[in-house]
């Protein structure tokens, strides 16, 4: 096989990593240039390590999750400190449920979870492997393409987070830190652990389009969890439920899709369209959202309208292209 065509998912996923990540989401416009170059590295080769790794050892999506979750906490308590961070981009993101001995706010850290484990990670890697088709479960990397990836990604992730340290400082202690640090670790050992295979269960998997619809009721009621008036994010979707309330729904909406999903999966029926419908469901999430939800990048208006507007209709045709690539 040419070496164009070997390649050609993992540059898939390199690419559409920190498109879903930041820019889908709204976070910034994608005429921020420099911004977009620097996220590539951190979503894009994040994104394809933790996807070559478990593909690499034969495991599968429960071991990527843990992974994908492990890379969320590490980017959010020492890359971006946005565990910390009490005004970060100017945004008070921590004083909604805001926790004095954790030093940090607990719908913010529940956010941030289901932002990295899913879309950061889990929806890219279910897209890149639909359009990998009979390659979906295979390496794309050769051995040693994947350990200079691996090193690469090290390199850039950790010495980021201690670059980031010395020049903006610590925004926690000590304490804070170590925890943050050994739940990391936890994750990345149970991911380890975590294999492919389990026993089918009785009964037929719902259709794709009724999977479908339950990602886009579960994105929904994710993504507007968080949208309270102290974040000054999107304060018209404000849902208003105390910080405590919302941080039970938020492990409720965990528990009850982690459930339902692995219940599915190993049902007679389940397929790729099956596994397209769920990542569908959260890229169009994002795509809705990104309206609303306001810039932590300055940019202007229309800018930032424009910034959504394309980056809707880059998913809605990714998704169709990759539609067709299950059909066939």
């Amino acid at each position: 096989m040419p070496l164009r065509a070997r390649v050609a998912p993992a540059i898939a996923l390199f690419l559409i990593a920190p498109m879903d990540a930041e820019f889908l989401m709204g976070n910034m416009a994608i005429s921020d240039v420099p911004v977009l170059i620097s996220t590539i590295p951190l979503y894009g080769a994040g994104a394809l390590v933790i996807r070559e790794a478990a593909r690499r050892t034969g495991r599968g999506w429960p071991a990527m999750l843990a992974f994908a979750l492990a890379y969320g906490m590490f980017e959010e308590a020492f890359f971006t400190q946005t565990l910390w961070n009490e005004n970060w981009y100017h945004v008070r993101i921590l004083d909604y449920g805001y926790v004095p001995a954790l030093g940090t706010g607990l719908p913010w850290v529940m956010f941030m979870a289901g932002v990295h484990t899913i879309w950061s990670i889990s929806v890219p890697i279910a897209i890149a492997e639909t359009l990998a088709g009979p390659r979906r479960t295979t390496p794309w990397l050769k051995k040693r393409g994947f350990w200079a990836l691996a090193v690469f990604f090290a390199l850039y992730f950790v010495g980021g987070a201690v670059g980031q340290m010395v020049l903006i400082g610590l925004f926690a202690g000590p304490a804070q830190y170590i925890g943050a640090a050994v739940v990391v670790v936890a994750l990345v050992l149970l991911g380890l652990r975590l294999r492919r295979g389990a026993p089918t269960v009785e009964g037929r998997a719902p259709g794709p389009w009724a999977v479908f619809a339950f990602a886009l009721v579960a994105g929904a009621i994710f993504v507007l969890l968080y949208a309270v008036d102290p974040t000054g994010l999107s304060p018209w979707l404000a849902i208003p439920i105390p910080a405590w309330v919302s941080v039970l729904i938020y492990l409720a909406l965990f528990a009850t899709v982690g459930v339902l999903v692995r219940r599915w999966s190993h049902r007679s029926g389940w397929s790729d369209a099956h596994r397209l419908a769920l990542a569908a469901g959260a890229m169009l999430t994002y795509a809705w959202h990104s309206f609303p939800w306001k810039v932590i990048v300055p940019a202007s208006q229309a800018a930032d309208l424009t910034s959504n507007a394309i980056m809707t209709v880059g998913a809605v045709v990714l998704l169709v292209i990759a539609a067709r690539r299950v059909s066939t």
